[in-house]
């Protein structure tokens, strides 16, 4: 391995240990390293990759998707979902908690996102839940965990930026997410359920099918969304750029037309809270294209894979492994740092070893995304403990006990390599 290139690596390792941000920190990574490689003659190129990195053209399903998920919080679309599942299911042991599984998977076919997710659902249910009796900590935590969903049930903003900085299809990295994703909230309510029988939480209310076709009535256009979306990208009608307008186009009309709980000033606060994250995202692939650029001229994925494939005997202990280390980084790392800092150096890696890209794409995001609720700097965490007061790691106990649930989808993704290629396969 060059000079260069340890230094590299080195750099990007003490940047992050003093908390220099991200950008900062692969920025002058990058500078380090090519001034002590004396490589000067990379700077055209690294140049374009710099500004290939923020100009991708499924950039832009990243805002749209953000502002969706925002239009679904404020504009009383989540406060329908709950309502609709709660009829369906509040009548079983444990229903409440229950609801609130269902009601952040279907949220999360709509926003992309696990913060948005835990804060839309959780803000609804977590005084739910604690008013009908439930340990304060676990109803904080729930919907915590729940949250991971948002970014494994598409769309998912992760995906996208997965999908950017590794050159695997976003579109595919998409639909992978379905199955996975449903049997990560299937298993979690089956953890639900256990724990209600055994702790005897207390049923949310009786099973009446009036209400049940009430809030199916009031919940129908904010149900339609996700199949909009997942019909529209699966039929081949729009991409899954163009699926991201079409959902905050949507959405914009229900909260506006339909349930008229939108006013101008939170229109406006939605646009600015969209363009800044999108900005920050983009940034950061610009500076994670310099990087990537820079990883594979010096050639440091090829010297991986060549130690790995001679040192790891197959492709599932290399895949364990992979787990292993992102479920660690993942308590620590912001996960969209670890996909662009990550994603370069362990996707060639995966090739190498003959799995499929778009089943190694959800296994990675997968298990950083769990990162998010686990202590001690899980988003999620942090987003439930602000509007409920509780400490994190009484929560992250709490959490750890449905992570189990995501982390079993995860292993059997990893045996059976259909559950995530099936539907892309389809639709390739």
């Amino acid at each position: 391995m060059t000079t260069a290139a340890i230094v590299l690596i080195i750099s990007v390792i003490i940047f992050a240990i003093f908390g220099v941000p991200l950008v900062w920190s692969l920025a002058l990574a990058c500078i380090c390293s090519i001034t002590a490689g004396q490589t000067l003659n990379t700077l055209p190129l690294l140049t374009q990759r710099v500004f290939a990195g923020g100009l991708q053209y499924s950039m832009l399903a990243i805002f749209f998707f953000v502002m969706a998920g925002a239009i679904m919080q404020y504009g009383g679309l989540s406060r329908r979902l709950v309502s609709f599942a709660n009829s369906l299911v509040g009548h079983i042991s444990g229903g409440a908690s229950l609801v609130c599984v269902m009601a952040c998977a279907f949220f999360a076919a709509i926003s992309g996102s696990a913060v948005a997710t835990t804060a839309a659902i959780g803000g609804i249910m977590y005084p739910e839940l604690k008013q009908l009796g439930y340990p304060e900590d676990y109803a904080a935590a729930l919907p915590a965990a729940a949250g991971v969903l948002g970014v494994i049930i598409p769309p998912s903003v992760l995906f996208i930026i997965y999908g950017n900085i590794t050159n695997v299809s976003p579109g595919k990295l998409l639909m992978a997410g379905i199955v996975p994703g449903f049997l990560g909230a299937l298993f979690m309510c089956v953890i639900c359920y256990v724990l209600a029988r055994i702790r005897k939480y207390p049923k949310n209310q009786g099973f009446v099918l009036k209400n049940v076709f009430v809030s199916f009535k009031e919940a129908f256009w904010a149900l339609m969304m996700p199949v909009i979306i997942l019909g529209g990208i699966y039929t081949g009608i729009f991409t899954p750029t163009e699926s991201g307008v079409v959902a905050a186009g949507y959405g914009l009309l229900c909260a506006v037309l339909i349930y008229r709980e939108m006013s101008m000033e939170l229109f406006i606060r939605i646009i600015k809270e969209s363009c800044r994250t999108t900005g920050n995202v983009m940034i950061l692939c610009m500076a994670a294209g310099a990087l990537s650029y820079l990883l594979t001229i010096y050639q440091i994925p090829a010297t991986l894979s060549s130690f790995l494939i001679a040192n790891v005997s197959n492709r599932y202990t290399f895949m364990a492994g992979v787990v292993i280390l992102l479920l660690f980084l993942g308590m620590f790392m912001d996960v969209g740092a670890s996909i662009l800092i990550l994603g370069p150096l362990l996707a060639p890696v995966a090739a190498a070893f003959g799995i499929d890209p778009v089943q190694f794409g959800l296994i990675f995001v997968f298990s950083m995304a769990i990162g998010q609720a686990t202590p001690p700097f899980g988003t999620d965490l942090f987003v439930v403990c602000g509007f409920s007061g509780r400490q994190v790691m009484a929560v992250g106990k709490h959490s750890l006990v449905f992570c189990t649930a995501l982390i079993a989808v995860i292993l059997l993704c990893m045996f059976i390599p259909q559950i995530a290629t099936a539907l892309p396969g389809i639709m390739a």
